[in-house]
């Protein structure tokens, strides 16, 4: 057994290596993407209508404030007369059209483009706009995983009347990858309650991808194992996300809220309590209780980051038992079944809405926990060899570092000892009722 884990665990991270360097597939989300679709609504001479659309197609992966900041390339120096739900975050220099009397909304070669705040004036409001950027997962929150724009494109003065897709797309999100926009069918939409439809002139889509390895050169969350039959608790491993050489927030310390530069278009850079991990992020697995046909485990996810609050957090885990869940305690949770051949072996936990779905950042409440209750398998379940331990777990759709399959917690030799001299001694006392029964019968033929 010992072997065998060790073995998942060597192939666990080759995949993952694998997964993260070819284009960022990722194997538990398999066909997880983010797609940028445009929609050429009308066309004419020098102006063109576009709606714009960015649909989070990731089962777990969401994208969180500050949000996205779309950008690409204009192949004739187009430019934005108008927008609605979204707006550039520079202007540039439109000094050609000053002769015009109206100035365009953005003259520069290379926009960047943001989505509104809730709250913004409902004239410049269009159908799943203004949520600061945030795109929620399929999973999680299948309600907000798009969000969308719409913008008036004109010619630049010496530039083709005709309208030409942009290039070089990027969605300002550390990790992603975009590819060239490619032309497919033209979107349909449905009007006057269904009974109608009418379709775009044109449409494009460009794919992002994520990788964990271009989002950072170091983890982000590290695992810690404890069980009710082991003394000790197994923790991250030294120095999962970095070494305690790097700046971090030592006990008695006040955090440096003040001395930071907070941007709220910018992502903050963490700051840690100084740990032998250096970790953001830490989960805690314990196996709490056995019962007879059933075992208890408690999760618990604790933020170690100071400078950081995480909103619609979620957790995804690996281990063979999550096919016999019965009761998750105080998270949501679903199965991810991506491959439907019948392995139900990952599943997803997140916070409950307006009760544990924000991870506070570090403090005594900076941590959330939940508890799960599993029937056990009978064909291959055990304490033994650290079977009753994830096999993965990822924050937020990141990696999270393991400890070695040989550092997990084991089930003290005396139970192993105990539990085969309890079977011997069972085997033999039934195989003596059986004899004497049998000698019974053949008295009385």
């Amino acid at each position: 057994m010992g072997a065998m884990l060790n073995l998942s665990f060597v192939v666990t991270v080759i995949l993952f290596t694998i997964s993260s360097h070819t284009h960022g597939y990722d194997p538990l989300d398999p066909f997880g993407k983010i797609i940028i679709k445009w929609d050429l609504l009308l066309s004419t001479p020098g102006q063109h209508h576009v709606l714009a659309t960015l649909e989070n197609m990731q089962e777990y992966r969401h994208v969180e404030k500050p949000g996205w900041k779309l950008s690409w390339h204009w192949l004739n120096n187009e430019v934005i007369w108008e927008m609605k739900g979204a707006e550039t975050t520079e202007q540039g220099n439109c000094s050609a059209f000053a002769s015009s009397g109206n100035l365009p909304h953005c003259c520069l070669q290379r926009p960047t483009i943001v989505d509104l705040l809730p709250g913004a004036s409902l004239n410049l409001q269009v159908a799943n706009c203004c949520r600061g950027g945030v795109l929620t997962s399929m999973s999680q929150d299948h309600a907000n995983h798009v969000s969308a724009f719409q913008m008036t494109v004109g010619s630049s003065p010496d530039g083709p009347e005709e309208f030409y897709i942009p290039y070089n797309f990027d969605i300002g999100v550390p990790g992603y990858s975009c590819d060239n926009a490619t032309s497919v069918a033209p979107t349909k939409f449905s009007t006057d309650k269904g009974r109608r439809k009418t379709q775009a002139l044109a449409t494009w889509e460009a794919v992002c991808v994520y990788s964990q390895f271009r989002s950072s050169q170091s983890p982000k969350c590290c695992v810690s194992l404890s069980a009710f039959y082991y003394q000790n608790i197994v923790p991250c491993p030294t120095c999962s996300c970095g070494c305690s050489s790097s700046p971090c927030v030592k006990d008695g310390e006040l955090p440096p809220y003040l001395e930071q530069k907070h941007d709220p278009e910018e992502e903050v850079s963490p700051v840690v309590k100084c740990s032998d991990h250096m970790c953001p992020i830490r989960i805690h697995w314990h196996v709490k209780v056995n019962y007879r046909e059933y075992w208890r485990v408690k999760i618990t996810a604790t933020n170690f980051n100071t400078m950081k609050n995480y909103t619609n957090w979620n957790l995804v885990v690996l281990h063979p038992n999550l096919k016999s869940v019965q009761q998750v305690f105080s998270f949501n949770y679903k199965s991810l079944t991506p491959y439907q051949n019948g392995i139900n072996d990952t599943g997803m936990f997140w916070g409950v809405q307006f009760y544990n779905d924000v991870l506070l950042q570090e403090g005594k409440i900076g941590n959330v926990q939940t508890e799960l209750l599993l029937k056990k398998d009978m064909g291959n379940f055990t304490f033994r060899e650290g079977w009753a331990f994830p096999r993965r777990i990822l924050f937020n759709g990141d990696e999270c570092v393991m400890p070695s399959p040989d550092d997990f917690p084991r089930l003290p030799k005396s139970a192993s000892a105990h539990s085969s001299s309890s079977s011997s001694a069972v085997i033999s006392s039934v195989t003596v009722v059986f004899c004497f029964l049998l000698h019974h019968l053949l008295l009385l033929v």
